[in-house]
């Protein structure tokens, strides 16, 4: 069995891509709010791409859109449902950490969560969250890229995006 050498590479510029665009929408310290995003300017990217509400009182996640590509990684369709909906405990929990550091700092997240909580400990997710302001201060909302990658010679029904 050997690592899929050439799909780190593959997502590591996709996030490049996906952050440049993001990067460019932003008004000096100001962050962009989801109206400047023309998903045009990604249309490579959409098939993992998700859109993340930050609702506020309690503080929760719910996915306002999640792409095509993430019915296969996440065995169902996760558009429109909050995160204890989505994963177990411990990675509901993940997620909420992560997520609440992007919301607090304005700052970019990036990382790597494995599916071993769905019983595919041979696949990885390698993530970048972009945040989003209406005002462009306070993040309401998140802007996800997801990047699936596994062992060779598995058949998980995942492939990279």
């Amino acid at each position: 069995m050997s690592v899929q050498l050439g799909a780190p590479a593959t997502a590591m510029r996709a996030h490049e891509e996906l952050f440049g665009y993001w990067s460019g929408l932003r008004r000096g310290s100001r962050l962009p709010r989801r109206a400047d995003i023309d998903p045009e300017g990604f249309k490579r990217l959409l098939p993992t791409v998700s859109l993340i509400d930050v609702e506020k009182d309690p503080r929760d996640y719910r996915l306002r859109l999640a792409g095509t590509g993430l019915y296969g990684v996440y065995g169902g369709e996760i558009t429109g449902k909050r995160l204890k909906d989505i994963y177990n405990a411990a990675s509901a929990e993940y997620w909420r950490q992560e997520l609440d550091k992007i919301v607090e700092s304005g700052k970019p997240g990036v990382g790597h969560h494995n599916f071993a909580w769905r019983g595919a400990a041979h696949m990885t997710v390698l993530w970048l969250r972009l945040p989003l302001a209406t005002n462009g201060r306070d993040v309401d909302m998140i802007l996800g890229y997801d990047a699936p990658v596994g062992l060779s010679g598995e058949s998980s029904g995942i492939r990279a995006a």
